[in-house]
């Protein structure tokens, strides 16, 4: 695009964005959210029991987990304990192949737990993992 200046002679606009700016926006964006994404990883609070065996957690599933003060998470979700069962009816489509995880902190009576399992029979899921953490190289518990 050409204009005309005050003394008569013809110029081209500049028509290139210039970068600098935006790179340093985006920049700044990834910091923040390199800085953010692991507190919002952090979830709930649980020392889950330790045990020999442990599977590694490869693919995204749903986790039920139960803290210290017997309050139950669906999810990140604070959930009451009489609707586990019909909120993972809402939440999965297939139960019969749908497998969850359940965490449960260490100190939970298993009065607790039970509740939660049946809750979770209950939905139709039989495919049920239970989340715990290896023991240290020793063989003992920490």
């Amino acid at each position: 695009m050409a204009f005309t200046a005050s003394n008569g002679r013809t110029q081209t606009s500049l028509a290139d964005i210039n970068i600098t700016p935006l790179v340093d926006v985006v920049l700044v964006l990834l910091i923040i959210f390199m800085v953010t994404a692991p507190v919002l990883q952090s979830g709930i609070e649980l020392n889950v029991p330790r045990t020999r065996t442990v599977k590694e957690i490869t693919e995204e599933r749903l986790v039920i987990s139960i803290n210290k003060q017997q309050r139950v998470f669906l999810g990140n979700d604070p959930v009451n304990i009489n609707e586990v069962a019909a909120k993972i009816r809402q939440k999965i489509r297939d139960p019969q192949h749908q497998s969850i995880f359940v965490r449960a902190d260490e100190n939970v009576p298993f009065g607790a737990f039970a509740t939660v399992m049946d809750a979770v029979k209950q939905s139709g899921i039989s495919n049920v993992s239970i989340v715990t953490q290896p023991l240290d190289s020793h063989g003992s518990q920490r």
